[in-house]
């Protein structure tokens, strides 16, 4: 297949370790920023081929790990208010708020719709005029273009019942936030497909203030040897530069049509990442214009199916937990997802690993996730099974 089969080909993955192995004078500290790319290194097991000369350290590159909190008790509101409903991936249904997931809200009676894209959930809400839908956006800039593009459909179908929970969040400040935190981090392997879209002209400012190199990788193996290379080299060389090691998808100042769309359907703001508090312009919300489709905007008031303005009080929208039934909520008080994200803790560091925390009962995010680094460890280094304690892992 092409852009695949000659990007997995055994002799010349195998020849590009040794490169790696002969150039590397010391273990270097490498980030690969992407979940993606996180499944890629172990399941390929290039981490364990590299172990004596680079560490790959994880970072915070799953939208769903680390979606605030917060924004999950949000979305459980949204699906137990009469005649709404929360639509959202299917990755997030498991991903624990601070008393339930949106699966068990489903168990009180809430509405719940998984679908495969925000145009989806236009669908939906062209479909049923009589409910209120509201979609969960998540990710990072890959994804809400796409989002943009479905709230801009909404608003030319006139829809009335539809609207944005908006979570997205910047890769960018995340990698400024990870460098001011002082994490042992010697080089980047940038994530590609948020590189498809915007470009990484910005990196290059990145890479000279904090003196340290960064590779555009993509996800097959030898995308991730040839950016592990380049930073390798840099490092070796003492450079610190970019460079776009997938080429085949990503260009200097990213696509064009995308970008616009994010600029004009979003702007940047400040907002909190699940494990690292608030970002300084980590996140994307709607534009002032775009306010009549921020569903917080229309359940802060009585009159939000008006969209009444008048009627949009300045009380935090939150659940009232008194008010529901009692369900056993998942305890993710010691989740240590924060760690995990920042690359400060591995998955299997962590006591809970394989024990406590498992892919059929999560503590938290990360192993929830199929972009997960915690599932990702489950999945390519299964834990070792104790009696009672886990299920046999799944694998390939």
């Amino acid at each position: 297949m092409r852009y695949v089969d000659e990007f997995r080909d055994a002799v010349s993955t195998h020849e590009l370790i040794e490169r790696i192995r002969r150039r590397a004078t010391r273990r270097w500290v490498l980030m690969e920023v992407c979940g993606g790319q996180t499944h890629s290194l172990l399941r390929y097991g290039i981490d364990e081929a590299l172990e004596d000369c680079v560490e790959l350290i994880h970072g915070p590159g799953c939208p769903v790990c680390v979606t605030d909190a917060a924004v999950l008790d949000q979305a459980v509101q949204v699906a137990l208010e009469p005649g709404w409903v929360l639509a959202g991936f299917g990755d997030m249904l498991r991903v624990p708020g601070t008393r339930l997931s949106l699966l068990q809200a489903q168990t009180l009676g809430g509405r719940v719709l998984a679908v495969y894209s925000p145009g989806d959930a236009v669908a939906y809400a062209q479909q049923h005029p009589q409910l209120q839908i509201v979609f969960l956006a998540v990710g990072f800039e890959t994804t809400a273009p796409a989002t943009a593009l479905a709230l801009l459909e909404a608003r030319r179908l006139g829809l009335q019942n539809f609207s944005v929970l908006s979570a997205h969040v910047r890769v960018l400040p995340a990698m400024e936030w990870i460098m001011n935190a002082s994490i042992r981090v010697q080089a980047f392997l940038a994530a590609g497909h948020v590189c498809t879209v915007t470009g990484f002209a910005d990196y290059h400012d990145f890479a000279r203030r904090h003196g340290l190199p960064i590779a555009i990788s993509g996800f097959e193996p030898l995308d991730l040897l040839h950016a592990i290379h380049s930073c390798v080299n840099q490092l070796e060389a003492g450079t610190a530069t970019v460079e776009n090691c997938y080429r085949r998808s990503v260009a200097e100042n990213g696509n064009p049509a995308a970008r616009r769309l994010l600029e004009q359907v979003y702007q940047p703001c400040d907002r909190p990442w699940r494990g690292f508090g608030s970002i300084a312009l980590g996140g994307l919300e709607l534009r002032p214009e775009f306010r009549e489709y921020d569903a917080l905007f229309r359940l802060r008031g009585d009159a939000c199916v008006a969209g009444s303005a008048a009627a949009v009080s300045t009380t935090p929208f939150a659940p009232d937990w008194a008010s529901f039934p009692a369900i056993p909520p998942v305890d993710s008080s010691t989740c240590r997802a924060g760690e995990v994200l920042a690359g400060l803790l591995k998955p299997p560091q962590c006591p809970h690993f394989g024990r406590t925390c498992y892919p059929d009962a999560p503590l938290g995010a990360p192993m929830v996730s199929s972009e997960g680094a915690c599932a990702a460890w489950f999945r390519y280094h299964p834990p070792a099974i104790e009696a009672g304690t886990v299920s046999e892992p799944r694998g390939e």
